[in-house]
């Protein structure tokens, strides 16, 4: 998702949670049981009615015996039926939770299917996608052009679905019945395009990799299509785009920062991790959003974020913000998923760093470190990055800059942009579709940066502070210590001396250095304060 200051109002201000919170929020006994492995997600959009009914069928495999299965649906949808093997079952809401009574047995590692069916009129986005649901809104000819976006908000904002991060199913047909002359354009490939009697038309897209539910999404408008075929590190890659007709030959100029952005990322990430999927992106009626092989776009063809530079540097201005942020999401968010949305800094701190790198790769090192750090400009270190857990809780929207920075501080401490690079792509390869904590981050990247990373993270995660190097000179001898640090943090750091870069190896207490200069400055890589006393 692309950086806001909406979005620090949504998930992130609760103080108290309810029972709602931690239903949606945590791995329930009724979820726990099942291991999610396969949906057809079938339903028709009615545009002018703003109504949406049908159904999905979830095939799953038993993991322990349980006879009650939890289906999340948010209000004011509904869910009219659910059937297993041509019986009705029945069923009880709690909220936006339905708890499903099964009739069959259930034996561990058996395979079984269950339809659910539903309708209604799905919750309208105030303000996609930092709060999200069906965008209904009509291009300048006056035809429909609908999206979908739930971040946060949670896929059962317009599907019944497993709605919770760690299960994510392994692969998916995603089926959409709209007006005819209007093209829906979802996740994953276009398996088949079919032309109803009632004047309506059904797209069915077939999605062969695993997705989270959020990545999910329908995108219907008066498309026009183009594509190229990228060669990456895995082959030819397919990418598509479909943007408004009147926006056709626009988009085939403005989109050469696609590939551009492919091959920046595969440089630093690895290989885009859903080749069998293709790559998309799809024109909407909001900014955009890292719908996974199905990219979001809303940026109004222009650089920067509409037009402005984040970092206030202007490095911000040579690329398109959306393209390269959302996309980078392919990787941390759709590649990479945090289990638990309290660690969606994994998302937001990675992809975030990703622009800085996307610079890196065509600008140099130099200008990345300036977009890198004019973002902590929109640092507010109003709360920790890490959220709530089991209660659907965001931590701080710092998660975006202040991750990023933390990230950049930590590739001075590795002192090897080589091995800095293996590391990136390595954690793509580790964790290569897969569903991860933080702590899991935390443990790769200090084996494989050889540095004990402990207090480093606690200190940038799971607080406020921001390390502050207290320092002293006098008579030929620097004192120098940190402050406003966690227990344990000793995080070196490089200085300048004399016109001379050297490192210095702060503690909690009081370190001394004969050194012949009046004044030393601080490397502007590292995210810290100074103060000479």
């Amino acid at each position: 998702m692309a950086f806001s200051t909406l979005q620090a109002q949504l998930l992130q201000n609760k103080k108290t949670f309810t029972k709602q919170d931690t239903l949606r929020g945590s791995i329930t006994a009724e979820r726990e049981w099942w291991d999610l492995t396969y949906y057809h997600l079938d339903v028709d959009i009615q545009p002018e009615e703003k109504y949406i009914s049908g159904k999905n069928l979830i095939t799953y495999k038993v993991l322990s015996p349980h006879t009650v299965m939890q289906i999340d649906l948010q209000k004011p949808l509904k869910i009219t039926k659910v059937m297993q093997y041509g019986k009705s079952l029945t069923f009880k809401r709690d909220g936006n939770a339905y708890f499903i009574n099964l009739i069959s047995n259930q034996n561990i590692g058996e395979v079984h299917t269950v339809e659910v069916f539903y309708e209604g009129e799905p919750k309208e986005a105030k303000n996609a996608p930092w709060d999200g649901g069906f965008s209904w809104k009509k291009d300048n000819n006056g035809k429909h052009f609908i999206a979908t976006s739930c971040q946060g908000l949670g896929a059962s904002v317009w599907w019944p679905n497993k709605d919770h991060m760690y299960d994510e199913v392994d692969s998916m047909l995603i089926s959409v019945t709209n007006p005819k002359g209007l093209m829906n354009v979802s996740n994953g490939r276009l398996r088949e395009l079919v032309e109803n009697d009632n004047n309506t038309v059904t797209s069915h897209w077939f999605v062969n990799n695993p997705i989270n539910n959020y990545g999910v999404n329908v995108n219907i408008g008066d498309y026009a299509n183009f594509s190229e075929v990228y060669t990456g590190e895995k082959g030819d890659l397919d990418m598509d785009y479909w943007v408004l007709k009147d926006h056709l030959e626009l988009a085939k100029e403005h989109f050469k920062d696609t590939p551009k952005m492919m091959e920046a990322f595969e440089h630093w990430f690895g290989p885009y991790p859903f080749y069998e999927d293709s790559f998309k992106l799809v024109e909407v009626p909001y900014l955009g959003m890292e719908h996974q092989s199905s990219v979001t776009y809303g940026n109004q063809y222009k650089q920067g974020y509409l037009g402005s530079d984040l970092s206030g540097t202007g490095w911000g201005l040579k690329f398109d913000f959306i393209i390269i942020h959302e996309a980078g999401h392919e990787w941390f968010a759709n590649n990479i998923t945090n289990k638990d949305i309290a660690d969606m800094w994994i998302h937001e701190g990675f992809t975030s760093y990703s622009e800085n790198l996307f610079l890196d790769y065509y600008y140099g090192k130099e200008a990345s470190a300036d977009y890198v750090i004019g973002t902590r400009k929109n640092i507010q270190n109003d709360k920790p990055l890490i959220g709530h857990y089991n209660v659907n809780n965001e931590g701080s929207s710092d998660m975006y800059y202040k991750g990023a920075n933390l990230l950049h501080t930590l590739r001075q401490l590795v002192e090897d942009d080589d091995q800095w690079r293996q590391i990136l792509r390595g954690l793509n390869s580790e964790f290569y579709h897969q569903t991860v904590t933080t702590k899991q981050i935390e443990d790769y990247l200090s084996k494989h940066t050889g540095i004990d990373l402990s207090a480093f993270f606690n200190q940038y995660l799971r607080t406020t502070k921001i390390p502050t190097l207290e320092y002293i000179i006098d008579n030929g001898e620097l004192k120098y210590r940190w402050t406003d640090i966690v227990s344990d943090f000793d995080m070196p750091i490089q200085v300048g001396i004399d016109g001379k870069t050297q490192w210095l190896f702060p503690k909690a207490e009081w370190q001394t250095k004969t050194i012949n200069a009046d004044e030393i400055t601080i490397d502007r890589d590292f995210y810290v304060y100074a103060t000479k006393l």
